[in-house]
């Protein structure tokens, strides 16, 4: 929890502020002293953030990207602004365009209208517009389109982020209790470059903080390049448990994909989540999802902003050590 004195007159609205990187900016913000606004659509479910600030430091509003009139409503007197919202399937009228696109050009061109000072989006590595992945090039498209409304802006393009609450090792682990064999999509060997959401959290606020270069896009990645299966592997020795890894080929993975998203649809909700896979995760894993060496020759990245990427080992112990088979009492067990 933040001191209860912190600077009243600075304040930060956190777009998408209650989602698994969002809370971790407003945490970031929230430790450099500054007030926060998270905007959600449902401010109801963001009060488990309070905690984190002094009285009166964080406060809930409601905002959704497809009412114009909730955005402005949300930057009003806001100096700082983030975009962390997305989604990762399409579901109604929550489609790639309307949040990836339309959303950010939205809320981007609002923030200039507000007079935020400085802005920043968070898409992802390999964002880009002319991609053959609705998602991939819906991200890309966010990214131009942000930068036409708020050439200032900056963006921020992570790798595959992970931390206490995430869907990637948490996946892992939890699929290790209950199969025998786990399917790695699209063969597994596709490269990942994991980044700790505390850390791309550090760095959303640094561009808030002008710490940035403005209109420069920076690339996030930890210190660690692995591949899917390494990933997953590592993720089974961290909760001791011995698992069969199968390379799927992308034929199979996309089919996988497509049974268990119909059936979540036809079940309403009620087919597992865990056992729910979606194409344009298959998608994502055809190409390589690491840090470009043009960035890091630039010093777009992590250590360029002062900030020491931490590494998958040191982290990941923390919070799948409950996938054991006596979880939180390891310990115990062999003292």
């Amino acid at each position: 929890m933040a001191d209860a004195t912190f600077d009243r007159s600075r304040l930060a609205t956190v777009f998408g502020g209650s989602g698994f990187l969002g809370r971790h900016i407003v945490r970031a913000l929230v430790r450099r002293g500054w007030r926060v606004r998270v905007a959600v659509r449902r401010p109801d479910l963001a009060f488990f953030l309070q905690p984190i600030g002094g009285v009166g430091q964080i406060e809930s509003v409601q905002a959704n990207l497809r009412y114009p009139a909730s955005i402005a409503s949300a930057l009003e007197g806001a100096e700082m602004a983030v975009n962390a919202t997305g989604i990762k399937a399409e579901s109604g009228a929550q489609t790639y365009r309307a949040v990836h696109v339309d959303g950010a050009a939205a809320l981007a061109r609002a923030a200039k209208a507000a007079g935020v000072e400085t802005f920043a989006l968070v898409s992802g590595i390999g964002a880009d517009p002319k991609s053959w992945s609705a998602y991939v090039a819906s991200k890309g498209l966010g990214e131009e389109v942000t930068l036409a409304e708020f050439p200032a802006a900056t963006v921020l393009r992570p790798s595959v982020v992970f931390g206490p609450e995430d869907d990637f090792f948490n996946r892992f682990g939890a699929l290790s209790r209950f199969l025998p064999v786990i399917p790695l999509f699209a063969g597994g060997g596709t490269r990942l470059q994991p980044v700790y959401v505390g850390d791309v959290a550090r760095a959303a606020a640094a561009a808030l903080a002008g710490e940035t270069n403005p209109g420069t896009i920076y690339e996030l990645g930890g210190p660690q390049v692995m591949t899917l299966r390494q990933a997953a592997e590592l993720a089974l020795r961290t909760v001791e448990r011995r698992r069969l890894l199968i390379g799927l080929p992308k034929t199979p993975s996309y089919f996988i994909a497509s049974t268990t998203s119909f059936a979540s649809k036809v079940t309403l909700g009620r087919f597992p989540k865990l056992l729910t896979a979606h194409r344009d995760q298959i998608d994502l894993l055809a190409f390589d999802n690491v840090v470009s060496e043009k960035a890091e020759a630039e010093g777009r990245v992590l250590r360029g902003l002062g900030i020491a990427p931490q590494a998958v080992d040191a982290i990941i112990p923390s919070y799948l050590v409950r996938f054991r088979k006596t979880g939180q009492y390891e310990a115990q067990r062999s003292a």
